[in-house]
């Protein structure tokens, strides 16, 4: 098994986003606790265009410590807008994005539905920061249609995953609580209306626990079209990102799901937003490996 580390780690440690100063750092920290593969990220427009501009600097520091970054998240917002102009607009972000994901050699470049153009009564998911454990309630705009929401989308997920697959990368999308895309079905949806088999999905155990979902047959549903794992662990009443064993995830029935499929890709540990988030990112590996032995991936 090929096991990574998540930017949630950095984002716990740093803020989001982190500075360039703190992901220069948070990545020497990450080999230190014992990766050899991570995530990058670059949040909207000027933390992309940063990372874009450190690109050297960046993967040099990755070469002279042993690091592979093993995917890309560009957070383009813009991108599910229901304006056409930021549409375009984040297309040309996420050209520059595959630049950086092909210049770090990664395997995938992911994107992400984001959050609903819905009026939030205080809190809304996502707002600055990465949260865990929140309640929302909202009102619905008598404007807002959703069928032109979804439109918007297929549009976007479609463009990327043609552009993807041109620059010999897998494009995958994670279904999140309170995004538009949520769970294991609707991703399934949006595969189904976009018709390109270079779209899967990132497997986030957390998230799709706290949905409630059956995590052995939401590995079955989307099977080969998982292209990338996030494993963390919750209760299932919210989506906290805990140490993998501290909850109530399925990891037998994970395993078995993901041997089954032939799963070849990276799974990431996910976990952020704990105390200790050392301690569990060290008791996460030592879980994936013995889990890894066990099934033989």
């Amino acid at each position: 098994m090929k096991i990574g580390c998540c930017w949630l780690y950095a984002i716990s440690k740093y803020g989001y986003p982190p500075s360039l100063d703190h992901t220069f750092r948070v990545l020497g920290e990450m080999k230190a606790l014992g990766f050899d593969n991570v995530e990058l990220e670059g949040v909207r427009r000027e933390n992309l265009l940063e990372v874009y501009e450190k690109r050297r600097d960046l993967k040099k520091f990755c070469d002279e410590n042993g690091l592979r970054v093993i995917n890309f998240c560009p957070v383009l917002p813009q991108s599910v807008s229901l304006a056409k102009r930021e549409r375009r607009e984040s297309r040309d972000l996420f050209k520059r994005a595959i630049e950086i994901a092909n210049f770090f050699g990664c395997a995938t470049i992911q994107g992400d539905s984001f959050t609903p153009p819905l009026k939030f009564r205080g809190d809304s998911p996502y707002k600055e920061s990465v949260s865990f454990g929140k309640h929302f309630t909202v009102e619905i705009d008598p404007k807002f249609k959703w069928e032109r929401q979804w439109e918007a989308m297929v549009e976007s997920f479609s463009f990327m995953a043609r552009e993807a697959k041109k620059a010999k990368l897998r494009f995958c999308v994670e279904p999140r609580v309170g995004e538009l895309l949520s769970n294991t079905d609707a991703i399934l949806r949006m595969m189904d209306a976009v018709e390109n088999d270079n779209f899967g999905a990132v497997l986030d155990t957390a998230h799709l626990n706290a949905q409630k979902e059956i995590l052995a047959l939401s590995v079955e549903k989307l099977g080969r079209r998982i292209f990338y794992v996030h494993a963390a662990d919750n209760d299932g009443r919210t989506n906290d990102h805990l140490a993998i064993g501290r909850g109530t995830v399925d990891w037998e029935g994970v395993f078995q799901g993901l041997k089954k499929h032939r799963f070849s890709g990276y799974l990431a540990i996910d976990v952020g937003m704990v105390p200790d988030l050392d301690v569990q990112y060290r008791e996460s590996f030592e879980f994936l490996k013995r889990m890894a032995e066990k099934y033989g991936l």
